[in-house]
């Protein structure tokens, strides 16, 4: 959709797994996404496909789901790495390109509804993905000068190979759909709309600011 409109994408992949099918646009492979070095080398090599840097769109992460009192350290470890510090360098990197271009830009944290509530088997992901929207409000106050703003988005339950295999039981499935005012599970595509607000114009004065995009969900208590 984007080379339809004249324009140039650059799918640039690291080493989260992800499904590579369908991709259109040119697909860059350049390692581990936690890495600081991987950062620098991911937002230089998108400069040199595309000439620079005006939206930047975090959307790493894992959630291989464990229970609390027995949770290997490599699983703690390697999703806090992927999830927060990799985001970490990552918005750092976006970051000083904007600066360096002058005029501003959009920087975006996919986030997730997990920030706000606990998860039993989530111990290791709720908390990077509340500390990926602290690290935006942070972000948010040291790049303002700069004309850089930096929102968050917080998804609730989408349909992708993230939770594939929990979603595989039809009871939790019915159950978390009864749950949802709009009565199902979000596709990736109900992420778009939201997110290009966020990337454009329309959103200017908006900084520092989180988006729920859950269906209702967080607000269903009953």
């Amino acid at each position: 959709e984007i080379e339809a409109l004249g324009r140039k994408a650059v799918a640039i992949q690291g080493d989260v797994a992800l499904d590579r099918d369908g991709l259109a646009a040119e697909r860059l492979d350049l390692g581990d996404g936690a890495d600081p070095a991987t950062a620098k080398d991911f937002v230089s090599r998108a400069v040199e496909a595309l000439g620079r840097v005006d939206v930047f769109v975090n959307n790493a992460g894992i959630c291989p789901f464990h229970a609390f009192l027995d949770m290997p350290v490599e699983t703690f470890e390697r999703t806090m790495k992927v999830n927060l510090h990799g985001a970490y360098f990552m918005v750092q990197a976006a970051a000083n390109q904007m600066v360096k271009q002058g005029d501003g830009g959009s920087i975006i944290a996919m986030s997730s509804i997990s920030a706000l509530v606990g998860g039993e088997y989530q111990t290791h992901y709720t908390p990077t993905k509340a500390g990926l929207h602290s690290l935006m409000q942070s972000v948010a106050i040291a790049l303002g000068k700069h004309g850089i703003r930096c929102n968050s988005l917080f998804p609730g339950t989408i349909l992708t190979d993230i939770n594939k295999e929990d979603l595989a039981d039809e009871g939790k499935r019915t159950y978390m759909e009864a749950r949802i005012p709009l009565g199902r599970l979000g596709q990736p595509d109900d992420l778009v709309g939201p997110t290009v607000f966020l990337a454009s114009d329309l959103s200017n004065y908006v900084t520092g600011a989180s988006l729920l995009v859950d269906g209702g969900a967080y607000v269903n208590l009953q």
